[in-house]
């Protein structure tokens, strides 16, 4: 049977999921491990890989099968074409290649840090709320120097990764 792409609401993967498993549907919803940012520590939680979409295994021979799954709380399309918004089948190989490399325990980094010379915005702290831009950045211990023109004088803030945030 061909996998299909269903795009879900904002955070609503799992909440997806167990809708079509209800309606007795294969999913796949890949999910991987990363760290939480948080000031006071650190914590590993699963996240979807691909945040917004999971992946059925069905076939879409007519329109009530169809609409069985728009029907879904959560689900906002399936994907595929726009001229005639016919479903568009994802490869089987494809859906390998993503269990291969769930498989392997990579970890992955989603980085939103700003780079050397962009703006910024300190989200926590003495300075937080205040915009500058970023003078020196060390990704390894996420570690970065914003400058902030203050009553017209530079002044270079030293930031953990989880204070800062990109404009």
């Amino acid at each position: 049977m061909p996998w299909y792409v269903i795009h879900t609401k904002s955070r609503h993967e799992y909440k997806v999921n167990a809708g079509l498993l209800q309606k007795n549907l294969t999913t796949f919803l890949p999910e991987i491990e990363v760290w939480s940012k948080r000031k006071d520590r650190k914590k590993k939680f699963n996240t979807p890989l691909f945040s917004g979409y999971l992946f059925v295994d069905t076939i879409l021979e007519n329109n009530e099968k169809k609409l069985d799954i728009l029907k879904t709380p959560g689900v906002v399309r399936i994907l595929g074409k726009k001229e005639n918004s016919e479903p568009f089948p994802v490869p089987d190989d494809k859906i390998q290649a993503i269990k291969r490399f769930l498989n392997k325990k990579t970890e992955v980094f989603s980085l939103q840090y700003p780079q050397k010379g962009e703006s910024a915005r300190i989200i926590s702290g003495p300075f937080a709320g205040i915009e500058g831009t970023v003078v020196k950045s060390d990704f390894d211990k996420e570690m970065f120097v914003i400058s902030i023109d203050l009553l017209h004088r530079s002044v270079a803030v030293k930031l953990e990764g989880f204070q800062i945030t990109k404009i």
